[in-house]
């Protein structure tokens, strides 16, 4: 019995310090309906009526992984990493690199991206 006591403290400790580890992670929430999971920058989202959420798993930056995002989805009316949302000027930036966007050419021809 005095064997297994280590073991089930173990067990225990990781059941309470494994939530800490996912705490982190991303949201997005797709303008308009989209796939029930998808790839963006070697991160996956699972998708569902509340939007779609992954685990961190990238090195990237919030703003380079929001903007793989909605080249994949399109347009999100919000986004964020670790818990924090992106603010109204990050998320603008961010749906500027969507998919189907048309913006300026160097010559000033639209663009769709």
């Amino acid at each position: 019995m005095q064997r297994l006591l280590p073991i089930v403290a173990a067990a225990a400790a990781t059941l309470f310090i494994a939530p800490a580890a996912f705490a982190g992670g991303y949201s997005a929430t797709p303008a308009t309906g989209g796939a029930a999971s998808f790839v963006a920058r070697d991160v996956l989202f699972k998708c569902g009526a509340d939007g779609c959420v992954a685990a961190k798993a990238s090195n990237s930056r919030p703003a380079i992984v929001c903007a793989a995002v909605v080249k994949e989805v399109g347009a999100v009316s919000s986004f964020a990493a670790d818990g924090a949302a992106f603010d109204a000027e990050a998320l603008a930036k961010c749906n500027a690199r969507a998919k189907g966007i048309a913006t300026a050419g160097r010559e000033g021809n639209a663009v769709a991206r």
